[in-house]
């Protein structure tokens, strides 16, 4: 299971990318629903999510995808349940994919100490601890941060790789003719 997770405000291409890629992978992905049911992104695209945090389980749980986007990553900050769920996922082990603001989440968490991360140009400071790296995507054991909307497609196949294999984010990238 892959939980990614839509505050009010989230950045459209940073979430559903997600979605479709890692489906495409024929992973379990549902989307999560911070604030309601049906979420208004930072561009006005509106999701019905698959489901609310108290459907979430923590029984198969493989990944979760914080997308950025402003006020949303702010809205998922707030949230507890997005709080409870990244604090498991830190401390079990489970992967934490965070892309564009999002990484200052896991910043003010403390969970960045000594990993190298990336984020949108702007929040470098939010990054706690880490050592800030200007490339599209990094992975630092179970954390994989990328800087925004243009690397969107970059971080659904590192996320894909992460969960699947390196074969499987090959096939993913031949299937949608990336040519990066």
């Amino acid at each position: 299971m892959v939980y990614v997770f839509l505050a009010n405000g989230f950045e459209e291409v940073e979430a559903l990318v997600q979605v479709d890629m890692l489906r495409r992978c024929e992973l379990d992905v549902k989307t999560v629903g911070i604030g309601g049911q049906v979420i208004r992104g930072s561009h006005g695209i509106t999701v019905a999510c698959d489901i609310e945090p108290e459907e979430m389980s923590y029984k198969g749980l493989q990944a979760i995808v914080l997308p950025g986007g402003m006020p949303g990553t702010l809205n998922l900050e707030q949230s507890e349940d997005v709080q409870n769920m990244v604090r498991h996922c830190a401390s079990e082990g489970i992967l934490i994919g965070a892309i564009c603001a999002a990484p200052s989440i896991l910043g003010h968490m403390g969970l960045l100490q000594n990993k190298k991360a990336v984020c949108f140009p702007g929040f470098e400071e939010e990054l706690t601890g880490a050592q800030v790296l200007d490339v599209p995507v990094v992975r630092d054991g179970n954390i994989i941060t990328s800087k925004g909307a243009g690397t969107a497609f970059q971080f659904s196949f590192a996320l894909a790789e992460a969960i699947c294999s390196p074969a499987q984010a090959e096939h993913l990238k031949a299937g949608v003719q990336w040519q990066g």
